[in-house]
């Protein structure tokens, strides 16, 4: 709990206002994330593996652009540092032990910015959500890569109208979804796309305890890689049940 509380505070110092209520979250992944390290390394390394592969054959190489950077746990930040001019960074949350991570390995050319990716704002007023918009003013933009956040924005957004009382908008899960698609879509770069798109949890004979769509309906891309992620592994809800996610690479 202290070292969750360090990491607290010291994101909190250099968080500017109005992402402050989502460090807890943050720092509850970043926790997690500790404790189930070696459950989660074949995850990480596929996603690491893949960014790699894609973009192994580029011959333009300025600017890439990391949505959803969290932990960096799945992002190959050496090397795109190292292949690309500049590199940008876009979360909700930089904890305080990644900024330190990458100060310390002298990343003269990353970038870190606070973004809200979701459009949940604008689909609660009635508007055509465009989260990733931001994109076409982006210069010289060579890749980008939507690294394990598509399926938190469904999730995210669920708990804010559930906080306002509002679950009878729960329309706008999807539209938030396609919304992000689209914009990688549009997009006239290369780009990377990793997510989970549905989970279960199971007991230890395997019946399904529980099992949800985190895409909400939305058809999933076809995958170029897909693979299991078991992101609470025995222990981490409970003695005998898991929750596994299905995960998709294109």
């Amino acid at each position: 709990m202290l070292t969750e509380a360090i990491q607290y505070a010291a994101t909190h110092a250099v968080t500017p206002k109005e992402f402050r209520p989502f460090i807890r979250s943050s720092v509850n992944l970043w926790s997690r994330a500790g404790r189930c390290a070696k459950d989660w390394a074949p995850h990480e390394e596929n996603c690491r593996a893949f960014i790699r592969e894609a973009i192994a054959g580029m011959r333009e190489c300025r600017t890439v652009v990391v949505l959803g950077s969290g932990l960096l746990r799945d992002v190959p930040i050496e090397t795109l540092a190292e292949k690309f001019d500049t590199v940008v960074l876009v979360d909700l949350v930089h904890l305080a032990s990644v900024r330190a991570w990458v100060k310390a390995r002298r990343f003269g050319n990353v970038r870190l910015i606070f973004r809200d990716l979701s459009g949940f704002d604008d689909a609660l007023a009635g508007k055509m959500p465009e989260p990733l918009a931001f994109l076409r003013r982006v210069p010289y933009l060579d890749l980008v890569v939507s690294a394990n956040v598509l399926s938190q924005i469904g999730v995210g957004a669920k708990r804010r109208l559930e906080r306002e009382n509002d679950p009878g908008k729960g329309e706008i899960l999807p539209a938030l979804i396609r919304a992000h698609l689209d914009g990688l879509a549009a997009l006239p770069c290369k780009t990377v796309l990793l997510t989970d798109t549905g989970y279960r949890v199971t007991d230890r004979e395997g019946n399904v305890l529980e099992e949800a769509d985190l895409l909400r309906g939305v058809p999933a891309p076809p995958a170029k890689q897909a693979w299991t992620w078991p992101v609470a592994p025995y222990g981490e809800l409970g003695r005998d049940c898991q929750a596994v996610h299905e995960v998709i690479a294109l």
